[in-house]
């Protein structure tokens, strides 16, 4: 393989730098478009994203959930409703003012997130008890214009999500509703991708703008900082109240609904799954989404004419049964490209799974496989083959999870020194803290870290009783770290 075409950067020594390359000779994705964070989505990251984008639909509609699509533009009107939330969003929204040269009565703008367009629909629609829980989601791009520096998947301009809005009776099914994302995430992120997570509740001051409470999934990444990759929002009676989203009860009252919203970061999750997983060598994908599983490689010289014809013919053998079995296969038969490029190519690409045939498995009734995380070589017979790909797949997702556990090392802090010394390395830090704002505003300037919140369902107990930054009484335990 040429030089210029495998792996340069070490991920221990420039994480950065590493990220940047995988993105582009994975061809992951290509940010030459022209517009400062609108990258291209290249085939291998989008068949990927299909596979997230597909789980989740799977697991939303076994639930109950409807698809939908909103429009991608949003009435100032509407935006305007909900004071925080226009608050919240308006340094990011992009306006479209003009229709040609004509000028548009009312501003436009595309969707940052689409409470605000949903929610005036759902008060046509909403009605009677009868019409509840509303579920609906939809799969699309969102917008907004991100001052800090952009890197592609991780923090963008234009960026892929699902997002899931749902109406409810009462605040207590709202909290079942928020349960049961939660639940979804976990099923998905942690038993399809192999990644670990921390399920925070957020401070008071850092919630989503006009949620009663928020809920965020933060991955741990290799340069000890962390990444958002989703959340859930229990909204409460406020947008209901600000669109007049209301319902009869069974007793013919009025009442307003109570309403979730829940946003899966598909594009961060491909992010945090390509920095988590990957190795000096390019990616590692997790089999259940990688776009193709199992890549056949064909090991013969094009001298011996019959010793080709075997390899072959064993090689198409070898891709019927697999397919046979759902499995995503591909026989590399490229001409003119040695196994070893083949073998680079494909480790780059992150194949979970390379089975190689040459002359001696032809004669043995065996293939050789390679897994991608290990880069162990295993002899396999043929008729052990299904058995042995599918425990290969499982195998490697309790390695991928495993590997990723370690970086979930959460530390404890004796005190404000001990932590700001931490935080220079970096990593994820508990702490005892006051739950004051202006504790958290100091850390973040002393430190460029953040108060990310507390730990879901947990009643983690205070020993010292001290705020860890401020020396003032204690009332949680919450977790600290350097953000995306």
């Amino acid at each position: 393989m040429a030089k210029d075409m495998g792996m340069t950067v070490k991920k221990a020594e420039d994480f950065s730098k590493w990220y940047l390359e995988v993105v582009q000779k994975a061809e992951i994705m290509d940010s030459r478009y022209g517009i400062k964070g609108f990258p291209v989505y290249l085939p291998t990251a989008m068949t990927a994203i299909k596979q997230i984008e597909n789980a989740f639909e799977k697991s939303l509609e076994s639930t109950g959930h409807k698809p939908t699509n909103f429009p991608v533009l949003i009435p100032e009107k509407y935006m305007k409703k909900e004071k925080s939330h226009i608050k919240s969003f308006e340094k990011e929204v992009f306006w479209i003012t003009h229709a040609g040269k004509n000028k548009l009565d009312e501003r436009l703008c595309l969707r940052p997130t689409s409470e605000t367009a949903m929610y005036p629909l759902y008060s046509l629609w909403i009605r009677s008890h009868m019409h509840l829980p509303m579920k609906l989601y939809q799969t699309v791009s969102v917008y907004r214009y991100e001052t800090k520096m952009t890197k592609p998947l991780i923090r963008g301009r234009e960026f892929r999500w699902i997002e899931a809005h749902t109406a409810q009776k009462s605040y207590k099914d709202a909290i079942k509703q928020v349960e049961e994302d939660m639940k979804i995430f976990e099923d998905i992120v942690v038993d399809k991708l192999a990644l670990p997570f921390l399920l925070l509740k957020r401070p008071d001051w850092d919630r989503f703008a006009g949620a009663e409470e928020s809920y965020a999934y933060d991955c741990a990444m290799p340069d000890g900082k962390v990444l958002q990759i989703g959340t859930t929002h229990n909204l409460g009676e406020k947008f209901a109240k600000v669109f007049d989203v209301t319902y009869l009860d069974s007793n013919d009252k009025k009442k307003y609904v109570n309403q979730t919203s829940f946003g899966p970061g598909i594009a961060r999750i491909l992010g945090a799954l390509i920095s988590v997983h990957g190795d000096d060598k390019g990616l590692i994908l997790p089999p259940p989404i990688a776009p193709v599983q199992v890549v056949i490689v064909p090991i013969y010289t094009n001298k011996i004419k019959k010793e080709k014809t075997g390899i072959m013919k064993l090689c198409g053998r070898i891709q019927g049964i697999l397919e046979e079995n759902k499995i995503r296969v591909h026989l590399d038969d490229r001409e003119g490209y040695s196994p070893g490029f083949k073998f680079h190519d494909h480790e780059l690409k992150g194949v979970p799974l390379r089975i190689e045939i040459g002359p001696n498995d032809v004669k043995n009734n065996q293939i050789i496989m390679v897994r991608r995380d290990t880069l162990e070589k295993i002899p396999v017979p043929i008729n052990e083959l299904e058995k042995k790909v599918l425990e290969s797949f499982d195998d490697t997702m309790l390695n991928l999870k495993r590997k990723a556990e370690t970086l979930l090392n959460v530390k404890d802090v004796d005190g404000y020194s001990e932590l700001k010394k931490g935080l220079k390395i970096g990593g994820i830090y508990r702490i005892e803290f006051c739950n004051n704002e202006k504790c958290a505003e100091k850390l973040k300037k002393d430190t460029g870290a953040e108060v990310r919140g507390y730990l879901f369902n947990k009643n983690e107990k205070i020993s010292k009783k001290k705020c860890d930054i401020c020396g003032k009484q204690a009332k949680a335990i919450a977790y600290v770290a350097k953000a995306y």
